[in-house]
């Protein structure tokens, strides 16, 4: 008898419904992108009555188009973009206002108000994360600040909070379940790493009521059913996991040092790090991979904000191409940038920086230079980054890179994989799927419901697509690096404080 799993990826650009199979290909899939409001530069938000119209629009489409019987479909596993944070009615379920999304530097002022008050270190001892803006409690505390009824509401338990999972697990179950899991909780700043728990010194820093807070649960188990109105039948809801998270077990990197990235909107660079915790000294962030069983495995994490986004950027704002496939052969129309680089500090920099006054620009620009320089700068820099953090994360840890799984969108562009093993001198491995993000949701959703029965099952699923070997000398190697970081000195700390 066949067994399916449906993935939920809710992205930052797009929702995306994907039904795989026991051998974790993929059976059918749907995309819809969504509306990206941009109020004012370095903000950004998103309507998540969209999202959740979106989401349940490719659900119900790839359900239909699959053939797949309802009865075989085991499970519903879901993954989503990190640190969004949407506060909606607990009894009529709409939101009380646009989420703010994880791009969004809004809060960077309230951040730095925190920063004045001495409570850095805790914050980074408890989180593991850094007291950026980036994450969810400013957000949360900022909603809160713009309306003295909301916070009234609030403390009176009339308001849930929760990240992307926590908004569709409470649309999918009708609105009975009010949970994340440890992953997206440990993104929040609000969620102690080491006692597992809620802390009540962050809360009160942030000045957050407890009343708002979803239940943390595992990232897989059964927390609940989609009500049989959405697509005709119950279906258990048993996977969850932050989307960087979800690709790191699609990825099956259970070993402690498995590396993988994932090149979406931003470009996510996690390591497992086992059960114990690693504290960064180079500004990346330590983070809860996943939790099975109440046992959590912890990772190491350095977040790009702007990744395959400046591909979008490309497209929609300087118009150099009309669709984002379009990009890879553009940038093939030259051997290299020609001593372009583009830093897509959009919205600040992301690790190992972490500026958020750090703003995009465009440099060593000639009467030469022609769009295709300009696509290959994009490309280039998407890679670059990369090295920023693997270089960060190796410093950390003491010892060098094995080798790096790739994923996401942009790890289909082979030139863009070529040039990240050309410039990190280790082996990239893609796999067959690529789409690992939403094949990590339906892993820990099947793992809970017998689809699979252990990591070894997943582990065997993994199947190499290809390998990229770096084709670069050394001195090439050094002299693009050094090159790159006078431009990103050039872009540090551009806007005034």
């Amino acid at each position: 008898m066949a067994e399916y799993v449906l993935a939920l990826d809710q992205g930052t650009t797009s929702c995306r419904s994907i039904l795989f199979s026991q051998d974790g290909s993929i059976v059918a899939v749907a995309q819809q992108e969504f509306e990206q409001i941009l109020p004012f530069p370095g903000h950004v938000e998103h309507d998540a009555n969209q999202i959740w119209d979106s989401q349940l629009a490719t659900a119900r489409e790839v359900l239909h188009t699959s053939g797949a019987e309802l009865s075989d479909v085991k499970a519903i596993g879901i993954t989503n973009q990190r640190e969004t944070t949407v506060i909606w009615d607990r009894q009529t379920g709409q939101p009380v206002q646009n989420a703010i999304v994880w791009q969004s530097r809004i809060t960077s002022d309230l951040c730095k108000e925190i920063e004045s008050q001495g409570y850095t270190d805790l914050i980074q001892q408890k989180t593991g994360l850094l007291l950026d803006a980036y994450f969810s409690a400013s957000k949360i505390k900022y909603i809160l600040d713009q309306d003295e009824q909301l916070r009234l509401r609030a403390e009176r338990g009339e308001l849930c909070f929760g990240t992307i999972d926590s908004f569709l697990v409470w649309k999918l179950t009708a609105g009975t379940r009010h949970v994340t899991d440890y992953s997206n909780a440990s993104r929040t700043l609000l969620f102690n790493i080491h006692d597992l728990c809620w802390d009540d010194e962050l809360l009160q820093i942030f000045d957050v009521p407890r009343s708002l807070l979803p239940e943390v649960v595992d990232s897989s188990g059964v927390v609940g059913h989609a009500d049989a109105e959405l697509f005709g039948a119950e279906i258990p809801i048993a996977g969850i996991a932050g989307d960087q998270q979800a690709a790191t077990f699609g990825q099956a990197c259970f070993e402690v040092g498995d590396v993988k990235n994932t090149y979406g909107t931003g470009s996510f660079i996690l390591m497992n790090t086992g059960s114990v915790p690693v504290e960064s000294k180079n500004k990346l962030l330590t983070t809860i991979g996943w939790g099975i069983n109440g046992e959590v495995t912890y990772c190491l994490e350095g977040a790009v904000f702007i990744a395959g986004a400046v591909v979008q950027w490309l497209r929609d704002g300087l118009q150099l191409i009309q669709d984002s496939s379009e990009v890879e052969s553009l940038a093939a129309e030259v051997v290299d940038s020609a001593g372009v680089e583009l830093v897509p500090a959009f919205v600040g920099l992301g690790a190992p920086h972490w500026d958020p006054n750090a703003r995009g620009t465009i440099l060593g620009i000639t009467r030469g230079t022609n769009r295709a320089h300009i696509a290959r700068a994009a490309l280039d820099s998407v890679a670059l980054q990369t090295c920023d953090v693997v270089s960060a994360m190796v410093n950390d840890l003491g010892e060098e890179l094995g080798d790096l799984k790739v994923d996401g969108g942009a790890s289909v562009n082979d030139a863009l994989m070529q040039f990240q093993a050309d410039m990190l001198d280790v082996v990239v491995r893609r796999p067959v799927v690529a789409e690992t993000t939403a094949l990590g949701a339906a892993y820990l959703a099947g793992l809970a419901v017998g689809v699979w029965k252990n990591l070894a099952d997943i582990s065997d699923n993994w199947v190499l697509d290809r390998e990229f070997h770096s084709e670069y000398s050394g001195e090439q190697r050094a002299a693009r690096s050094r090159r790159w970081q006078k431009a990103v000195a050039r872009a540090l700390d551009w806007t005034e404080a």
